[in-house]
């Protein structure tokens, strides 16, 4: 009898613990692609957060805890990953995706569930279009596609493009689209229109029909190896117009991948670290820095935006309750965050600066900065 008793008392003890520890945290939820076609974009995001949560490890005086899933690069894993956030892990909120493919998919079961989610950097307008409880800290295709056309134009003196899009992906067809309705609207001419799919190796057909058609600028919005793949064929095929791509160029794959041959690529995209002027990005980059023993880059920089202004809002909130917390977060205003100042509406999107940056002598040299 008293072994019995001794027993239920560690049981009751152990259950005591348990109770004590969930109340004294906080689960966020993370989705990211840390394998697959875009690990890389996955792995730096996952790599800002964790530096973010050391920053800022404590909101509403709980222990924040982060729980990862791996989507894969991979639409169906994406929205699995979600449900399974939601159902098992029960996250009072998330982080994710990277890509807005991804992103979409995952977007409506968080919404349906009534658990806001922020990206990092999913731009494709269509990401939080009717939704309440889907947001982004980082800037939309429209406004980048608007600035790359008019640096092609008034900085590039480009009258002629040819379009080189990945039509395997949303976010590079909507960026094409954006891109293509504002050159001409400049002014300018689009001579050639080519397709590729995420994963082709051989582009050079596509490549053929750009030589033929003389363009001054490739802009070609793709993920880093497609980039770096094309520029690298460009040159072999004695292509000599400059090539524009845009933020999901911005991982130093693209210069491991694309070696010389991507020296000279323009892009637009949302962090450089010599830009970077709020009291918090000095933090983050000194700690990242520090921890990593790499350079703060753009993926790290709003993974770790995205983290910070979900915590802010959960502070302003006072609650771990969605609904409120996703009222906080569509009242996100002058938040200086690691990429800038953001500003968040009711849409859910992130009104943000654009950086122009270039390939020089095999690192991202930063060029200007465009405010919206």
């Amino acid at each position: 009898m008293k072994k019995l008793v001794a027993i239920l008392f560690c049981f009751s003890l152990i259950f005591s613990s348990t109770i004590l520890f969930a109340n004294n945290t906080i689960k966020i939820g993370v989705y990211l692609p840390m394998t697959g076609a875009v690990a890389a974009y996955g792995q730096m995001e996952w790599s800002g957060i964790q530096i973010a949560n050391k920053i800022m490890p404590k909101v509403l005086g709980k222990d924040v805890k982060l729980v990862l899933v791996d989507t894969k690069s991979d639409k169906i894993e994406a929205a699995n990953a979600v449900s399974r956030l939601i159902q098992k892990e029960k996250v009072v909120a998330i982080i994710g995706e990277a890509i807005s493919g991804n992103t979409l998919a995952g977007g409506p079961i968080a919404e349906k569930a009534k658990i806001p989610m922020v990206s990092p950097t999913a731009t494709n307008p269509l990401v939080t279009q009717n939704k309440k409880y889907v947001f982004r800290v980082c800037f939309i295709d429209p406004f980048q596609g608007k600035v790359a056309a008019k640096f092609a134009i008034n900085n590039l003196k480009a009258k002629k493009a040819a379009l080189i899009t990945d039509i395997a992906q949303d976010y590079c067809v909507g960026l094409s689209n954006f891109f293509e309705k504002e050159f001409k609207k400049l002014g300018g001419k689009i001579v050639s229109k080519t397709h590729i799919n995420t994963g082709d190796q051989d582009i050079t057909a596509q490549l053929s029909s750009v030589l033929k058609s003389k363009p001054d600028i490739i802009y070609a919005p793709n993920y880093y190896t497609e980039v770096a793949l094309m520029a690298k064929q460009a040159k072999e095929q004695g292509v000599k117009a400059a090539i524009l791509t845009a933020d999901g160029a911005q991982a130093p794959e693209l210069i491991k991948i694309g070696g010389k041959a991507v020296e000279g690529v323009f892009f637009t995209g949302h962090f450089h670290k010599k830009a970077a002027t709020t009291a918090l990005a000095k933090k983050f980059i000194r700690v990242y820095e520090k921890s990593t023993k790499k350079d703060a880059d753009a993926f790290s920089a709003l993974g770790a935006d995205a983290y910070f202004v979900l915590l802010d809002a959960i502070k302003r909130a006072g609650s771990t309750d969605g609904t409120k917390i996703r009222n906080a977060l569509a009242s996100t205003k002058n938040f200086y965050g690691v990429s800038g100042k953001i500003n968040i509406g009711e849409d859910g999107n992130a009104v943000k600066s654009v950086v122009i940056i270039t390939v020089k002598n095999g690192k991202f040299e930063y060029m200007t900065t465009v405010n919206p």
